[in-house]
């Protein structure tokens, strides 16, 4: 049933399939950079290390949010579930 040249399709089928989800995956992430520089201008790095760390976790999650907002409505708007 499983000879070796089903094996080794399998196995480099699912490798791509991985590799090809990684990469969209990480598409749209953002650099350590750009979150060095978005934390800076939110002001946490003026802090104390508790402190600090509870303002990145606000910034992330409003930035995060926001992002997931902004798909939720536009994937109801491309289905017409809007009151626009």
């Amino acid at each position: 049933m499983w000879n070796m040249k089903n094996v080794l399709l399998f196995v480099a089928s699912l490798l791509v399939v991985i590799f090809i989800s990684t990469k969209m995956a990480n598409a749209g992430e953002k650099t350590k950079a750009e979150w060095v520089e978005i934390y800076t201008q939110a002001g946490c790095m003026d802090k104390n290390f508790i402190q600090k760390e509870i303002c990145k976790t606000k910034v992330f999650q409003k930035t995060n949010w926001q992002s997931g907002k902004d798909q939720l409505n536009n994937t109801f708007k491309k289905l017409g579930l809007t009151n626009e």
